[in-house]
């Protein structure tokens, strides 16, 4: 399993590995405007992984009915991603080159109710077309 709180996904290495892949793909930017991309996409990568993560954990707390909402899955899973995103905030403490942000926590958390939310429409949509459908 890769751990990505650990040294060697922190800031400066992901800087350079992008760095790289711009230089490679020949495209220039100025300091500022690769300070803001570079924060951008880490950023994003938070988003993305608790997004997953708050997914996963939704659909493991009520595993018979994987196409109805249950809003009790919902916050748990919400509740465990977002205290999860503390305590892996923490051990970075610990991580020689990493620094526990609550910024972070709060991307990650972001993250995993936005995936909630979306799962949330999907559900109601379908519930509506199937209703809609039934009717004609």
């Amino acid at each position: 399993m890769v751990e990505l709180s650990t040294e060697a996904y922190g800031a400066s290495v992901t800087g350079v590995v992008l760095s790289e892949l711009l230089r490679f793909l020949n495209i220039q930017l100025t300091p500022p405007t690769f300070d803001a991309l570079h924060f951008l996409i880490r950023k994003l990568a938070h988003l993305t992984e608790y997004a997953i993560f708050g997914l996963l954990l939704y659909h493991s707390f009520d595993p018979r009915h994987p196409e109805s909402w249950n809003a009790r899955s919902a916050f748990g899973a919400l509740l465990v991603a977002g205290l999860f995103s503390l305590t892996d905030e923490y051990h970075q403490s610990f991580v020689p080159g990493r620094k526990p942000s609550l910024a972070d926590c709060g991307f990650d958390t972001a993250g995993a109710l936005l995936a909630l939310v979306l799962l949330y429409a999907l559900r109601r949509r379908r519930a509506s077309s199937k209703t809609a459908t039934r009717y004609r």
